[in-house]
């Protein structure tokens, strides 16, 4: 039997409404419990000094996966914002990259989410910690 990966459709319908989500290409394979699975295609027009794919984009992916992930477990509309995030690169992507965020503690008003980041050989190319604030919904 294959494991079935499941995807949260409450959760990507808002994501899919994100500007950046569609810029990169996001691929979802996962999204669920806290997880959050994806691939970003590479493309030379993201690539940076070394012809590899941006640092900054990167850290993009990273903190975009990050918010996902940890919307599965507070509510695809909940209120999330970055506090803070740190990313450590040890190889350069020249290709796809595969990016795997996963909540560390999903807190009452923080949640910090580490990412694993690959390229298409399974070469770990980075790895980051996002943390994030989750704030009371507005009221108009």
């Amino acid at each position: 039997m294959l494991n079935q990966k499941i995807i949260r459709q409450d959760v990507l319908e808002r994501i899919q409404k994100i500007p950046i989500v569609n810029t990169l290409g996001f691929e979802f394979i996962e999204m669920d419990n806290g997880i959050c699975e994806a691939i970003v295609k590479h493309d030379k027009k993201y690539d940076g000094i070394y012809e590899s794919f941006h640092g900054g984009l990167l850290m993009t992916v990273a903190d975009s996966i990050s918010a996902f992930a940890l919307l599965t477990l507070a509510g695809a509309e909940a209120a999330i914002t970055t506090t803070d995030m740190n990313i450590r690169f040890l190889s350069a992507c020249r290709s796809d990259v595969r990016a795997i965020a996963k909540v560390i503690k999903h807190g009452k008003t923080l949640a910090p989410v580490a990412v694993n980041m690959f390229d298409n050989k399974g070469t770990m190319v980075a790895v980051a910690q996002v943390n994030y604030m989750i704030l009371k919904p507005l009221t108009g």
